[in-house]
C-alpha cells in the first residue's frame, strides 16, 4: 500500500502564495491581483485558487472582502498557529529577530512543562536523560536529541497543548537548532543542563527542575544574542 499521496493543486498553490507573501512579492496590507491574473500566476484553475484563498483566509494570511480585492493581512498580528506552522516550513524568510523571539517563548513554556513532567513522571525522565553522558559532540546529534527531549517533557507534563504547540515548531527547530548547536559553547551549556535536570529528576525535585530550565533558557538567550552580534 502506497501512502505517499502527491500534494493537491490547492496545497501547491497555497505554499507558493505563502512564499510570495513571506518574500515580499505581496507585502503586508497590499492587495492581491485579480482572481484571473493570480490563478494564471500560480498555474491553477480559478476554483482551485478560491479554495486556496479560503484556506489562507482561515489561517490569518488574507482578508477576503466581497466586491473588493483580497488584502494581505499583517499575519504577525492577525495570524494563528497555522501561520506559525507555515513560517516554520519556510525558514529562509524569517525576520532577523525571530530566533531570539522563539527562545523567549521557550523560556516562558519550558519551565512549566518541565516542572509538571517531573511531578508526574520523574522516573521516566531519568531513563530518558541517562544517555546524555555519551552524546556525540555533534550539532546534528544535539539538535535531534534536544528536540526529542523537549517533546518527551511536554508529553509527560500531562498537558497536550504544550505538545501541539511544540509540534508546530518542528521544521523550524530543525533549522534553528542546528545553527544554535554549531557553537561548542552552546553544546556545553546543554550538556550541563541535561546533567542538572537529571539530578533534579532523580531527587524528585520538580521546583528545582523548573529553576534549572529557567536558568538555562536565560543563558541560552544570552549566548545566542552574543554570538549573533559578532
Amino acid at each position: 500500500m502506497n501512502w505517499n499521496v502527491p500534494p493537491k493543486p490547492a496545497e501547491i498553490s497555497e505554499n507558493r502564495l505563502i512564499q510570495a507573501i513571506l518574500q515580499g512579492q505581496f507585502p503586508i496590507d497590499s492587495n492581491l491581483p485579480a482572481e484571473r491574473e493570480l490563478a494564471g500566476m500560480l498555474g491553477v484553475t480559478r476554483p482551485t485558487l478560491r479554495e486556496t484563498l479560503q484556506r489562507l483566509g482561515r489561517d490569518g494570511w488574507l482578508e477576503i472582502r466581497h466586491g473588493k480585492p483580497t488584502r494581505v493581512r499583517n499575519y504577525w498580528r492577525e495570524g494563528n498557529l497555522g501561520v506559525l506552522a507555515a513560517i516554520a516550513r519556510n525558514p529562509g524568510s524569517l525576520p532577523l529577530d525571530f530566533p531570539a523571539n522563539m527562545l523567549l517563548i521557550r523560556c516562558l513554556l519550558a519551565p512549566e512543562y518541565t516542572r509538571l513532567a517531573v511531578e508526574r513522571a520523574a522516573g521516566q525522565i531519568c531513563n530518558y536523560l541517562q544517555p546524555y553522558q555519551v552524546l556525540e559532540d555533534d550539532a546534528q546529534v544535539f539538535t535531534n536529541w534536544d528536540w526529542q527531549l523537549q517533546i518527551e517533557l511536554t508529553v509527560l507534563s500531562g498537558n497536550p497543548v504544550f505538545t501541539l504547540i511544540y509540534n508546530g515548531f518542528a521544521g523550524l527547530y530543525a533549522v534553528l537548532g542546528l545553527e544554535y548547536f554549531q557553537n561548542a559553547e552552546n553544546r556545553a551549556l546543554s550538556r550541563k543542563f541535561y546533567q542538572d535536570l537529571l539530578a533534579s529528576a532523580q531527587a524528585g525535585d520538580a521546583a528545582g527542575a523548573e529553576q534549572v530550565v529557567r536558568r538555562t533558557m536565560r543563558e541560552s538567550q544570552e549566548l545566542w544574542q552574543r554570538v549573533n552580534r559578532k
